[in-house]
């Protein structure tokens, strides 16, 4: 069934494939000053470079759950949106907060900015991540406010199923948890204490139930399994995400100058955070296969099912591999870190977002599914970003061991530099599998205007 009011999800998925073209612009640039170091300098110093490409990920992703929320809470509350017109005013406010801070980035140096938007009363700037200055802070929790109001009202109007619920309380835990943002205490102990609680408790946290709902509903209508058994898999599921990434946010704290105890806390509890994601993948693959309907959309079914593995992969496994205390003594902060961040960002968050338009906007456009010429486009773009992204982190992976045992493990520790130059060749190779990363991605929005037969949607 659909409803009017879902076509205001179209913008929001639109502008987050932008931002998403951007970023992975940016990650090019940076890739390229880490073997060129004086690539569009001073124009572009690979601080700001790094702060587009990190912010450019977070806002595109945001926009691509709000996007999804805005979609899939009519289609499960059976009713129209509260307030079509609100959606609208907080996605063009929300865009235009977005665009000037990147262009604030860019334009002038970063204090000069933290001085013009008022940091001296409310400092919040500064910290990884969370770079934005005060008035952009304060906008996007207006935004997320309205927008939260906005699909809390209509789940209370319409049918409460288990999909909106873990999905309100994700989106109502990524906004609670953003307000961490605003308190930046001047013990540097307690300022990286309390900051993983926005940065953790949102990735390995509320943005898995957010994660675990898209996928649950694009499964849902993609196999025409029971609800139930969808729904029981889905509770599971957010309580060992609970269970394991509250208490697992310890892995953090190893050497910031917190208690010994969270040593072990870190190490056992994180640990314990592959398990539901090695769920997600065993469910994806569990519904496709008891499913009672061809859908015509393969590429989304294709895209569920990639989530649910690439999730596993980079979430769990790489994870998994720098978690524990005695290793992570060694590897922390080293190009380890980065492949880990590389997949588990692409196999969580990129992934689903990417199913959820690859489902909604064939329907969004009166279609089932794009057509069979455009659907194998889009599976070529899917292997293409899987499979570079798969390199980009084995490249990454392979330079981390050597940086470790060169600057960390030797006999004789080499400098930071020196080390650096001695896996020069990953960066190379990191970089080569960034452009095959970005032709899969023109492959993804080039499948969207593709002309062919298609199948109306009912």
């Amino acid at each position: 069934m659909q409803f009017k009011s879902q076509a205001v999800a179209k913008p929001y998925f639109i502008a987050a494939i932008a931002l998403f073209v951007g970023q992975i612009l940016f990650g090019l640039i940076m890739g390229f000053q880490y073997v060129v170091g004086d690539f569009l300098f001073p124009e572009i110093p690979f601080n700001v470079a790094r702060m587009v490409h990190t912010n450019l990920l977070i806002v595109w992703l945001l926009f691509g759950f709000m996007g999804a929320a805005y979609y899939l809470i009519p289609e499960e509350a059976e009713t129209e949106l509260f307030s079509p017109r609100l959606a609208l005013i907080t996605f063009w406010v929300f865009l235009a907060a977005g665009a000037l801070t990147v262009v604030g980035y860019l334009a002038v140096p970063y204090a000069t900015l933290a001085e013009a938007t008022g940091n001296n009363m409310l400092a919040t700037m500064g910290r990884e991540f969370l770079e934005q200055p005060l008035p952009t802070k304060i906008g996007i929790v207006v935004v997320a406010l309205v927008f939260l109001f906005n699909i809390s009202m209509t789940v209370l109007k319409g049918r409460k199923t288990s999909i909106s619920l873990v999905l309100l309380l994700g989106l109502w835990g990524l906004a609670v948890f953003f307000l961490f943002s605003f308190y930046n205490p001047s013990n540097l102990v307690l300022d990286k204490y309390f900051w993983w609680w926005t940065v953790h408790l949102w990735v390995e946290g509320v943005w898995e139930l957010i994660l675990g709902a898209m996928l649950a509903f694009v499964l849902i209508k993609i196999t025409g399994v029971d609800r139930e058994v969808i729904e029981k898999w889905l509770y599971v599921i957010i309580a060992m995400t609970l269970i394991t990434g509250i208490i697992g946010t310890g892995h953090h704290y190893f050497w910031i100058g917190t208690p010994e105890y969270w040593q072990w806390f870190g190490s056992v509890f994180s640990a314990l955070e592959p398990i539901p994601f090695f769920m997600m993948t065993v469910f994806a693959f569990n519904m496709v296969n008891r499913r009672r309907r061809e859908h015509p959309n393969k590429a989304a079914t294709l895209w569920a099912l990639g989530t649910g593995v690439m999730a596993f992969l980079g979430a769990g496994v790489w994870g998994f591999l720098h978690t524990l205390a005695p290793v992570n003594f060694y590897t922390h902060g080293s190009q380890i870190t980065a492949a880990h961040g590389h997949m588990a960002f692409y196999g969580a968050y990129v992934m689903v977002n990417l199913t959820m338009i690859s489902y909604a906007m064939p329907m969004l456009r009166g279609r089932s599914a794009n057509s069979p010429s455009a659907q194998v486009l889009e599976m070529w773009s899917f292997w293409l970003m899987t499979v570079s992204i798969v390199f980009i982190t084995l490249f990454l992976t392979a330079a981390g061991i050597l940086q470790i045992w060169l600057q960390r493990m030797g006999e004789t520790p080499m400098s930071f530099m020196a080390a650096q130059d001695q896996i020069m060749l990953f960066y190379w190779l990191r970089e080569a599998a960034g452009f095959v990363f970005l032709l899969g991605l023109v492959l993804y929005i080039w499948s969207f205007f593709k002309k062919g037969e298609v199948q109306t949607a009912a």
